[in-house]
C-alpha cells in the first residue's frame, strides 16, 4: 500500500521546478505526481487525480497567476493543502493568501526554514507563514525602512501609473503621492521616480496587481 504524501508542484521556472521536484522526491514520505509549468495546468491536474498538496508560485506566465488558481482550486477541492511559492519579497500577497485558505507561504530566496520543512508542518496541519518581511535592501536603506504606504505607492509606482492614478486608487491625494516618492527618493538615494520603479520591479521588492494577474515578472 502507497501511504506516501502525494505532490504536485506547479512553477514557471525549470531551476526553481526542478529544485521543488528534487527536494520531493528525496524525501521518503512524498510521492511527486507532476512537475507544472502554468497554474491553469494545476488546476486541470489535480480535477483529475487525487493530490494531498500543492507547491504554487504565485507568478506565472499563462494569464493565471498562483493566487487566483489556489483560491479556485480550494473551493473544488479544500482538502488540497497549498504552499505558495514566491521569488520577490512582496509581503501583500500573504493576506490575498490567508483570506484564501492557502495553508502555507514560502519565499524562495528569503525564507530561513526549508522548503521540506515547511511541507512537513503543513502536512501536520500546521498553517506556516513567514513572521517578519524578507529583508532586502533598496538603495540606501532596506525593504523594513519602508512604510507600508509608501511600499503601496511603490507597487503602483511599477505598474507605469501617474500621480493622479495612484492617487485614485490609493483614496489619497496627488499631494500626497508626491510627497511619498520624495521621501523614499531622500530615503534611497535613487534620484527619480523611474529609478524607484525600475529598481524595485527588478529586486522583486514590490509586484502591482497588474503584474501579478498579467505573469509579467520575471522574478517568479
Amino acid at each position: 500500500m502507497n501511504d506516501r504524501i502525494r505532490v504536485v508542484v506547479a512553477d514557471d521556472q525549470n531551476i526553481s521546478r526542478g529544485f521543488f521536484e528534487m527536494y520531493v522526491r528525496a524525501a521518503i514520505r512524498y510521492q511527486l505526481l507532476a512537475g507544472l509549468r502554468t497554474a491553469s495546468d494545476a488546476i486541470t491536474y489535480v480535477d483529475e487525480h487525487e493530490t494531498d498538496l500543492l507547491i504554487l508560485d504565485v507568478m506565472m506566465p499563462d494569464g493565471v497567476d498562483g493566487l487566483t488558481a489556489a483560491g479556485e482550486i480550494k473551493r473544488k477541492h479544500p482538502e488540497i493543502r497549498i504552499i505558495l511559492t514566491t521569488s520577490t519579497s512582496e509581503t501583500s500577497w500573504e493576506e490575498k493568501a490567508r483570506k484564501i485558505g492557502v495553508e502555507s507561504f514560502w519565499y524562495k530566496e528569503y525564507d530561513e526554514h526549508s522548503l521540506i520543512d515547511i511541507m512537513d508542518r503543513t502536512m501536520a496541519g500546521e498553517s506556516v507563514y513567514p513572521e517578519d518581511a524578507p529583508k532586502v535592501s533598496f538603495g540606501n536603506v532596506t525593504r523594513a525602512d519602508m512604510t507600508e504606504r509608501e511600499l503601496d505607492v511603490l507597487r503602483e509606482l511599477t505598474g507605469s501609473l501617474t500621480n493622479e492614478e495612484i492617487a485614485e486608487k490609493l483614496s489619497i491625494s496627488p499631494n500626497t503621492v508626491k510627497r511619498h516618492i520624495q521621501n523614499m527618493m531622500e530615503k534611497t538615494g535613487y534620484e527619480s521616480r523611474l529609478d524607484l520603479a525600475m529598481n524595485a520591479k527588478a529586486l522583486g521588492l514590490v509586484v502591482s496587481e497588474e503584474d501579478r494577474t498579467r505573469g509579467s515578472s520575471s522574478n517568479g
